[in-house]
């Protein structure tokens, strides 16, 4: 149950009919698995994707032509959003694992061994995709900071954060002042432009971080869910065994009772016989003695 590459992603194969046996295979186990290596796949493809968005910004960032620059920012305005889609599929399929069957023992030990496993390599991809936005979201203010300080290079440190951060609109107030003032205005004119654009890239990546915080948020709390749920089937069949291990018990001692009591009939049978048989014997003699002695009286 290995990613297969960096491959398409597969549909989700949830569980159905209520027993999570889905196409009827006659093990449920079968069809857990095949849901396992798809989600496997689905976070390759989530990987992948974040690999792909690091080089969209990457040529962003180091595009000098406004229409490859527009190009690479709606192919990646694109990616973000199915990597978005992606990411809570994958977050509902590996919450959906916890309803797969698993009644015996090594069943469950595999079913949460594996959905942590899972849980863990998802994590991890979500990092990954947290840090690299997190990269780009101080190369974009760096970006801005330089091309601020085209249009005024005696800019303040509280200047050049007001424009970084743009808070409240007051960035682009100061960056519109200065570019009155300044004597290089065409130059000064395009690097507004790509302010704006590089604001607009940080806000983008400003949302995704809080999309990733939420999610992972989303998936502590599916931890614990998760884990009292397995925790809570595994009591019930603890005590599912239990109550059959003792039903067993009962039966055998019910058994060795039955044959105890076969035993005692059949030594009784064998006693009743036995008397049966002294009393025929007793009589027998005793009325062959008196017939022989009334016989010798004549």
């Amino acid at each position: 149950m290995t990613p297969i590459g960096g491959g398409a992603y597969a549909s989700p194969t949830s569980p159905q009919n209520g027993d999570g046996s889905g196409n009827g295979s006659a093990d449920p186990m079968t069809n857990f698995y095949n849901e396992v290596t798809s989600i496997q796949d689905g976070i390759a493809q989530f990987s992948s994707n974040v690999s792909r968005i690091a080089d969209l910004h990457s040529r962003t960032l180091n595009s000098t032509d406004e229409g490859s620059s527009r190009q690479n920012e709606a192919l990646l305005d694109d990616l973000v959003g199915q990597t978005r889609q992606l990411s809570n599929d994958l977050k509902e399929r590996i919450q959906a694992l916890a309803s797969y069957p698993a009644t015996r023992a090594q069943d469950q030990a595999i079913r949460k061994n594996q959905t942590g496993l899972l849980r863990q390599k998802f994590v991890e991809v979500l990092q990954n995709y947290q840090q690299v936005e997190r990269d780009y979201r101080a190369k974009y203010r760096q970006r801005v900071e330089r091309q601020f300080k085209i249009v005024k290079p005696d800019a303040t440190p509280e200047e050049v954060a007001a424009v970084v951060n743009d808070t409240d609109g007051a960035g682009a107030q100061i960056f519109t002042q200065a570019l009155s003032q300044s004597t290089r205005y065409g130059e000064s004119r395009m690097a507004y432009r790509e302010v704006q654009d590089r604001h607009n890239d940080i806000k983008r990546i400003e949302r995704t971080l809080e999309e990733l915080a939420q999610l992972f948020n989303d998936m502590s709390v599916l931890v614990a869910q998760q884990d009292e749920a397995i925790d809570q089937i595994q009591t019930m069949a603890g005590n599912v065994e239990a109550d059959t291990h003792a039903g067993l018990q009962q039966t055998e001692k019910a058994v060795e009772h039955a044959r105890s009591a076969r035993r005692k009939r059949w030594i009784c049978f064998g006693l009743t016989l036995a008397i049966i048989a002294i009393l025929a014997l007793i009589l027998g003699l005793y009325f062959g003695l008196r017939n022989t002695g009334s016989s010798s009286n004549k």
